[in-house]
């Protein structure tokens, strides 16, 4: 019987740590928290967005980087293998839009609670309030897995120890970035629109002409500038390119129709209320909260009558609302940043084990790899699929 150290006790930690000991290892998980699973407890606003339920193929299309790494993690530990590991486990488990995984609950703690009983019944040893600060102090240990997480979140402990560990074995770590993190917004019509959720829009993100991103879903204006699943999933497109200066955020606010068609929309809104104001005839065409802001920019007096806009005017505004444009200054910092873009580099990790080529017995699982996805789900299959290959190989 082999003795295996796991550090961190985090979504990719105590899967790990099951596997490890289903293969009939001694294990030990050695947590800096008083508690298991901290950052897996506010993952997915508290509901825990476990997985993805679309094919493999599209899980390694969502991979932002080094999906071709992940290749064997996903084939050796699917969606599947963790939907059925959970509900086996008695955890029962809902696919939502976009096939996203949700514990039927809504409550992440029973997403913890089961991967806990599990640990418990396999007889895995859990040092909670256990920093572990170099790995020389695991000697004694035959194996050893990193799976200390990211930058993401430092709240919960992430404090990029893995980096540290890495480095010390001489190992390369690419740069660290936040990932799927808001944008901060230039002017106030962010604070003005705060609080406004927004669905079913289309953005694109453009460095002078170059459109970088582009993609349909929801967003959600904050007292800073933008956030939501559209936006969180643009940072990561966008990240090194931020740096050089600001970029343009070109939001189609009505996606669905051409600009002929937005053209003939309003002039039938126009039409039922030809005798009324400009700023009384918007209800039908955007939230409330919307709409002053919408006039402002508009250029079009909110008292002139409707019957007296120009076409030249009401192409205008055709114009704002299929490219309402914003100027992205910077991305929010790391206690924002759902992931951490960069990490221990695959280069020097075995996908088959996540062994380290250099340093046997030594694994790196989860985050602290120079791997990340897109939002709905994506990042926590590749926590479990590394921690799977991890466990079942030392």
């Amino acid at each position: 019987m082999s003795k295996v150290a796991v550090v961190g006790g985090g979504a990719a930690g105590m899967f790990a740590s099951i596997f490890a000991a289903r293969n009939g290892n001694e294990v030990h998980v050695f947590e800096k928290n008083e508690k298991l699973g901290k950052k897996l407890f506010i993952t997915g606003k508290g509901r825990c967005n476990v997985t993805n339920a679309a094919d493999i193929e599209t899980l390694l299309a969502n991979v932002r980087a080094n999906p071709k790494f992940l290749y064997s993690a996903f084939y050796g530990c699917s969606n599947d293998m963790v939907m059925d590991f959970f509900e086996k486990e008695g955890c029962r488990l809902k696919v939502e839009r976009g096939d996203r995984v949700f514990p039927l609950s809504d409550h992440s703690s029973d997403i913890i609670a089961t991967l806990e009983r599990a640990m418990k019944k396999e007889g895995v040893k859990i040092h909670l309030r256990h920093e572990v600060k170099s790995l020389d102090e695991l000697k004694d240990f035959d194996s050893i897995i990193v799976a200390t997480g990211g930058m993401s979140y430092q709240a919960t402990g992430s404090t990029g120890d893995g980096y540290r560990f890495a480095k010390d074995l001489g190992m390369n770590v690419t740069e660290l970035m936040p990932g799927l993190v808001p944008f901060n917004i230039e002017g106030e019509i962010p604070k003005m629109l705060q609080g406004l959720a927004l669905k079913n829009v289309t953005a694109a993100i453009y460095d002078g002409k170059k459109e970088i991103y582009k993609d349909f879903g929801e967003m959600l204006f904050t007292h800073f500038g933008v956030s939501g699943p559209l936006i969180l999933t643009g940072s990561s497109f966008v990240s090194k390119q931020i740096k050089k200066g600001p970029l343009r955020l070109v939001i189609d606010l009505k996606p669905a129709l051409t600009k002929e068609q937005l053209d003939a929309r309003i002039l039938r809104e126009f039409e039922e209320g030809k005798n009324k104001q400009f700023k009384n005839v918007l209800g039908g065409l955007f939230p409330s909260k919307l709409i002053p802001v919408m006039i402002d920019l508009s250029g079009i007096e909110p008292e002139k009558k409707v019957n007296e806009i120009s076409k030249a005017e009401r192409e205008t505004f055709v114009n704002l609302i299929k490219g309402f444009e914003l100027k992205i200054i910077s991305l929010r910092g790391w206690n924002e940043a759902i992931i951490t873009r960069g990490g221990v580099s695959v280069k020097e990790i075995n996908p088959s084990t996540m062994e380290c080529k250099n340093h046997p017995g030594v694994y790196f699982v989860g985050e602290v790899l120079d791997l990340d996805a897109k939002t709905g789900g994506f990042n926590l299959q590749i926590a479990w699929s590394t921690a799977y290959l991890a466990g079942i190989s030392v």
